[in-house]
């Protein structure tokens, strides 16, 4: 079984997913529309880890949109969620 990332793996992780959206509108504005923030906030927004979780959230919320992702940084899918529960903690009611 393979380990989980650290927290810094996770955060790195997460910036590359919002570099992946921000690379084509078509991907950022379901996200921007989804978080009410807008393109002048994310930056500011980018060093918040639960931001960041949330950006793991919506990538791993559409399966295109996640394979897409995996496979232009050639890592397994399962990294995305690990990398969110890293970032933000176990979701409640499930084994930490």
């Amino acid at each position: 079984m393979a380990r989980s990332p650290s927290f810094e793996d996770a955060e790195t992780l997460a910036l590359r997913a919002l570099g992946f959206l921000a690379a084509e509108p078509e991907r950022l504005e379901p996200f921007l529309a989804t978080t009410g923030l807008g393109p002048a906030t994310l930056r500011a927004a980018a060093s918040d880890p639960g931001f960041l979780a949330a950006v793991l959230d919506h990538i791993g919320g559409s399966d295109s949109l996640l394979l897409e992702f995996a496979g232009n940084l050639g890592v397994r899918p399962e990294l995305v969620a690990q990398a969110r529960e890293r970032l933000s903690g176990p979701v409640p009611g499930e084994p930490g």
